[in-house]
């Protein structure tokens, strides 16, 4: 998945009220940035750090930029974009390039089922249809070990009930935790910040759903699926 428009190089001066930012530009410009994540973005954050932009020119847009990427400057990035995942995901899944992933002859987005959700993925088979639900994985606290989730998220524990459900009917479904992050071959649950999910995780897998961690390729110029990470889920 590339980024309609060429990223530019920023500073972050501070992240507040969970969708804003205030950035600024190499040029000495101040400017206001589109914060698409509501996790805490913990580890992400912190004033000061080198961000990428996206730029538009959409008058329909109040804000005129949109935070993509953390820079680490050390040759590793994060995706913060929470939307990216699935655009990156619906390529792959178009180009069957998804081991696990790739039999079936139609992909969906964003239908609904179970109690007023969406799935993010309706794949439709011969023999079965499978459900994908997606989760954009940013929190590292230990080197190398990506986590989920970084916040408490009601949200995400419902959809994996909806997912035992959709296994119960005698469909497959599929929890996909897509790590944004370039310095993480590990996975797993962070189970402290919200047990909860911890609980219902286990519960889900217990009911047959099926758990996957990939990791990306991130640049500047675009994000791609790489290979699946090691799960300590």
């Amino acid at each position: 998945m590339q980024f309609p428009s060429p990223l530019v190089p920023a500073r972050l001066i501070r992240r507040y009220k969970r969708f804003l930012a205030d950035c600024l530009l190499e040029d000495g410009r101040e400017v206001v940035a589109h914060c698409a994540n509501p996790g805490s973005m913990m580890g992400l954050a912190d004033p000061g750090t080198k961000i990428w932009l996206e730029p538009n020119d959409d008058p329909k847009k109040k804000l005129k930029f949109g935070w993509r990427l953390v820079d680490h400057e050390n040759g590793h990035m994060t995706g913060v974009d929470t939307s990216v995942p699935n655009r990156a995901l619906r390529v792959a899944l178009d180009t069957r390039s998804v081991a696990g992933l790739g039999d079936y002859h139609t992909v969906r987005p964003e239908v609904k089922y179970g109690d007023n959700s969406r799935i993010d993925f309706l794949l439709e088979g011969d023999d079965r249809l499978t459900y994908v639900e997606v989760k954009s994985v940013t929190l590292s606290r230990q080197p190398g070990l990506a986590e989920f989730p970084d916040s408490v998220t009601a949200r995400g524990t419902k959809h994996l009930g909806e997912l035992a459900n959709m296994v119960a009917q005698g469909h497959r479904a599929v929890m996909l935790y897509l790590v944004q992050r370039t310095d993480c071959d590990r996975f797993d649950l962070a189970r402290d910040i919200d047990p909860v999910y911890g609980a219902a995780f286990d519960a889900a897998r217990a009911a047959g759903v099926e758990t996957m961690a990939l990791g990306t390729r991130i640049s500047p110029e675009g994000i791609e699926i790489a290979g699946p990470l090691a799960s300590l889920a």
